[in-house]
């Protein structure tokens, strides 16, 4: 297996299902980074979900969650799968946590007069401004204006009290009772990384620790008890898992903190390293981005009625010809009248 028969396979897996719900997707994905809600939505539209109102739709209807998980990162997940993937995070995001729960000055006591105070303010959908004050009144003092809200929201989702749900307004996600799910995996770690091989692979057990934020022994553990197929030495896809029939090249216009561009321990295959910094270029920010057959070949954004497209080199035609079709399917999921602009590449 080459490199381009790799990149090939792996967009595959990643973007060449049949379209489907939000929860489906989520679920096939291994679940979709969701720090910022309009980038998870764009992550959903480029695996199959068309319609616009299905994410918002999803999450109201309590069919998909977003709490912190994988890396201690916000992550959109079927409801469904919410308490066992909790399960395998919550005790590694406490301990990580507990320095800074100290310095903002949540102690012990705080944390755990909120956890039983919680659940009686969760009878409906509320902000994390609103939980905070309503604490406050009794007696918590909380900070308001600091990270000590995010890190005792945090707390109380990895004890199973809380997850986002639907936004109450506009940029202000609602918290809402952590939902009874469905029954557990017999191996969570092994359901994560089959989930994860499908939608990744073929990769590596530290591909998958890297993902994950497992410990690598358990990451590889997972892997051997996942029932994947390994394709290339180190390398592993899920059972059946085909290359991508030869026909014009697949092109998707990612939003920021894609899963696909976080998803290996070893981008280099994904974002070639000449190219990573116009990508990712510190401080946790990571771009959108314009991959095509597997590969990141350019940035794009949203600017004034317009998507534009930074390549990092001169596309092809056929590549420009499909990055047509696809920016008029981004513009029609964002509801927007933009046309697309490709800039010249730099040097």
């Amino acid at each position: 297996m080459d490199e381009e028969e790799l990149l090939r396979r792996r967009m595959q897996a990643q973007f060449g299902r049949p379209a489907g719900r939000a929860a489906a997707v989520a679920r096939e994905s291994g679940g979709v980074q969701a720090q910022d809600a309009g980038a998870a939505r764009l992550a959903l539209r480029a695996r199959g979900v068309a319609d616009p109102d299905e994410p918002g739709r999803a999450l109201a209807a309590g069919e998909t969650v977003v709490l912190a998980l994988m890396r201690g990162t916000l992550h959109l997940v079927p409801a469904a799968d919410a308490r066992w993937l909790l399960g395998l995070f919550a005790e590694r995001n406490l301990a990580a946590g507990a320095r800074r729960r100290r310095e903002l000055g949540l102690t012990e006591e705080v944390c755990e007069r909120a956890l039983e105070l919680l659940p009686a303010l969760l009878d409906v959908p509320r902000s994390r401004a609103e939980l905070v004050r309503l604490l406050n009144e009794q007696g918590l003092g909380i900070d308001p204006e600091g990270q000590a809200p995010a890190h005792l929201i945090g707390f109380a989702t990895a004890h199973g009290v809380l997850c986002r749900g639907a936004d109450v307004a506009p940029r202000q996600p609602g918290h809402v009772p952590l939902p009874a799910g469905g029954p557990a995996p017999a191996d969570p770690a092994a359901e994560l990384a089959a989930r994860y091989l499908a939608a990744f692979g073929p990769a590596g057990p530290a591909d998958f620790a890297a993902w994950s934020g497992l410990p690598v022994r358990t990451a590889r553990e997972a892997v051997a008890a996942s029932g994947a197929v390994e394709v290339r030495p180190g390398l592993f896809a899920a059972a059946g898992a085909e290359e991508l029939p030869a026909g014009p090249p697949v092109v998707r216009l990612l939003g920021a903190f894609d899963n696909y561009v976080l998803g290996y321990r070893d981008r280099d295959a994904v974002l070639r390293p000449e190219f990573a910094r116009r990508i990712n270029a510190g401080g946790g920010i990571v771009r959108p981005a314009l991959v095509v057959d597997g590969r990141v070949l350019g940035s794009w954004r949203r600017e004034k009625g317009e998507l534009v497209v930074e390549p990092f080199e001169r596309l092809p035609g056929a590549v420009r010809e499909g990055l047509a079709e696809e920016a008029a399917a981004v513009a029609a999921f964002l509801q927007a009248d933009a046309g697309l602009r490709i800039e010249r590449p730099a040097g």
